[in-house]
């Protein structure tokens, strides 16, 4: 049986001391000879479009496995013979929450400011802002959103959410508009899907407090990004944003320039806790194939 396997963080290492009787194709390979028999596909990590358009090119392929939590950007291109399975339990959700408040609190802090004045070795004091008090709207409440209240509450901040699925104390996403008015921080940690893009609409941005936070560690499209900019450039706004619309966000884009605006380049999941248990979780699903019992980790199941 063939394997297809990135060897970024011992990946395809691992799996070959595992399972010494299975057939391994590195993904770096340029050449990727042996696609034709791989029923095993571990995309890399952060891949690119080439990394999902491969996926046509394995006629046997059974199972594809992401690394990352959410898998919008590889569902349509999974075939129906075939198990897509994502990365879920490898720190994602508790690394994006971590770097979800970290950008909160160097927003308030004014972090990047002070950042900017050490590079010129000016040493100039600001009163900054505090999350004690801070009213914070999750928009999305699965495992991200549940890990990010947990770290927002110790720091006084009162929480509010909205989910797809209402429920006692989550309140449904049609009454976002209402929720931002009262909000001073939204952070979009939800799944992207086609009923989720651009649902950080220009009505939920108008309904903001004038100062409010936006924070996105979900996905670009979430956000009307149009309308978010917009809000940015009159200063009515601030946003910390781990993801855009599009990635990498273009040289030419104002965001880059704007000083209410905080920018990291989609690290949220990637840790080095993540890539501790990569290969391990792997080596097991590769071996669950290989043994044909059940895999973990299943968005969408194969069907024949």
């Amino acid at each position: 049986m063939t394997f297809l396997l990135p060897s970024a963080d011992g990946i395809a290492d691992e799996v070959a001391r595992q399972l010494p009787r299975a057939a391994i194709v590195r993904y770096e390979d340029n050449d990727h000879t042996g696609l034709a028999d791989a029923e095993f596909y571990c995309m890399p990590y952060m891949g690119d479009d080439a990394s999902v358009a491969l996926i046509a090119r394995m006629p046997r392929l059974r199972v594809v496995q992401s690394l990352s939590s959410g898998v919008d950007n590889v569902l349509d291109f999974v075939a129906d013979q075939v198990t897509l399975c994502n990365g879920s339990g490898l720190h994602h959700e508790e690394g994006t929450a971590e770097l979800a408040v970290s950008l909160i609190l160097a927003s308030l802090r004014q972090i990047p400011v002070f950042v900017r004045q050490q590079s010129r070795r000016s040493w100039h004091h600001l009163r900054t802002d505090s999350l004690e008090g801070k009213k914070a709207l999750l928009v999305g409440y699965g495992h991200i959103g549940r890990a990010i209240e947990q770290r927002l509450l110790p720091f006084g901040a009162q929480v509010m959410r909205a989910s797809r699925t209402a429920r006692d104390g989550v309140a449904p996403l049609s009454q976002l508009p209402r929720l931002a008015a009262g909000a001073d921080i939204l952070v979009a940690c939800i799944a992207l899907t086609p009923s989720t893009r651009g649902l950080i609409s220009g009505e939920v941005l108008a309904a903001l407090p004038d100062g409010a936070l936006v924070v996105n560690v979900a996905r670009g499209p979430l956000v009307d990004a149009a309308a978010l900019c917009g809000h940015l450039t009159q200063g009515r706004l601030r946003a910390a944003l781990d993801v855009t619309d599009v990635e990498p966000l273009p040289a030419g884009r104002p965001e880059w320039a704007l000083p209410n605006v905080l920018i990291t380049p989609h690290i949220g999941g990637d840790t080095f806790v993540f890539a501790q248990r990569a290969p391990g979780f792997v080596a097991d699903q590769a071996e669950r194939h290989l043994d044909g019992r059940p895999l973990a980790n299943i968005v969408k199941p194969a069907r024949t």
